[in-house]
């Protein structure tokens, strides 16, 4: 009998990349539940019950606030699409590899593309914002609240005054923040804000939280074209979200009993209790990987609690020493991407995996793997 015919034995990992995190148990065992179906009048009351809990992690008391049926980056391209229009002008922040996907995705929607760009491992430069939003008129301005490849915190709140001011949405991306960082959709005026399930939320990679404004909501409505994408249409998505339930897709009902979970255990730890969990568990790492000559990419300021890009020391073999840490620990991190391949490690401390003790076991398989390289 071939390993196909059998059932399969997943090995036991701590996921200490840059996602998917690990789960709590309760999110594992609330996805086990037999399934409903999607139109099921129990299953409707979860429904309401996650758009409320979202909502409140969101910091948003936005009426068009849900899951979308699919990974963070259908989150971005069901925020982009839904908003641009063939000629639309778009300013996106480009400093890593997820404000390229916008950038990528902009076009593809017939927008007119305008890139502020910033080194990888900085933030973008709010003048190079400030001076193409007043370059002509503009639709949206997108920017990356937490950028994964790169571990770079982007401040949002000066963005969204200029956004206001030149009359553009803000679209933000928080795949790597929500639920591990301050994302306050409604204080920071933010009009489309998406994320992702497997990183701070601590659920199985499926969904994607998305909200919008009023604006955003009024702008979507005034379309003088169809949205491009059928599958990720909101005008006819909330249809089924709202109060007519009329169908639009099977939803996938055992990942919105998850979601629902991991957003309970979340309210129920408290977001600022949360949020200051991260941030002590990054400082922690921070003190470890002074003690081993390492550091981070980018300055203090600017640094990812939830995502650390730890620089290599010189001579450091990154493929052999990270595929080391998981036949020998079981431990997961993420190489660099793009410009910054072999030069960083991509650390999370994302949600339930956000401990003392993960930092701790990762400081300790890097200073044994460096020692035996000779670094």
């Amino acid at each position: 009998m071939s390993d196909s015919t059998q059932a399969i034995s997943v090995p036991d990992r701590i996921l200490m990349g840059p996602g998917p995190s690990n789960c709590p148990p309760s999110v594992l065992a609330a996805m086990a539940q037999p399934t409903v179906g999607h139109l099921d009048p129990w299953f409707i009351a979860r429904m309401n019950e996650v758009q409320d809990m979202l909502r409140a992690v969101m910091r948003t008391s936005n009426r068009l606030t849900l899951p979308i049926s699919a990974t963070g980056s259908a989150g971005m391209e069901t925020c982009l699409v839904n908003l641009i229009e063939p000629g639309d002008r778009c300013v996106i922040g480009v400093s890593g590899v997820f404000g390229q996907r916008m950038s990528d995705i902009v076009e593809r929607a017939g927008g007119e593309l305008v890139r502020v760009e910033a080194p990888w491992g900085e933030p973008l430069d709010l003048a190079a914002i400030e001076s193409a939003l007043k370059a002509a008129p503009t639709k949206l301005v997108a920017v990356v609240h937490a950028e994964t490849s790169t571990g770079v915190l982007q401040p949002i709140e000066e963005v969204s005054r200029m956004a206001r001011e030149h009359g553009a949405l803000l679209v933000v991306d928080t795949v790597t923040s929500l639920g591990g960082h301050p994302v306050l959709v409604d204080e920071w005026g933010i009009d489309a804000c998406y994320s992702g399930t497997q990183k701070c939320l601590s659920v199985p990679p499926g969904l994607s939280p998305i909200s919008f404004s009023d604006r955003a909501v009024e702008a979507l409505q005034s379309r003088k074209t169809k949205v491009q994408s059928w599958y990720l249409d909101l005008n006819m998505i909330c249809s089924y979200w709202g109060e007519d339930r009329v169908y639009h897709h099977t939803a996938p009902v055992n990942m919105i009993y998850a979601l629902h979970e991991g957003l309970r255990l979340i309210l129920e730890e408290g977001l600022e209790a949360r949020w200051e969990r991260h941030r002590r568990n990054h400082e922690l790492l921070k003190a470890h990987l002074a003690e081993l000559g390492m550091g981070l990419l980018p300055k203090p300021e600017y640094s990812l609690w939830s995502l650390n890009a730890v620089t290599l020391p010189e001579g450091a073999d990154d493929l052999a020493a990270r595929k080391r840490m998981l036949t020998t620990y079981g431990l997961e991190i993420g190489g660099g991407l793009g410009e910054l391949k072999g030069k960083i490690w991509r650390v999370g401390l994302m949600g339930h995996n956000s401990t003392e003790r993960n930092v701790t076991l990762f400081s300790a398989a890097a200073r044994e793997v460096l020692r035996d390289e000779g670094v």
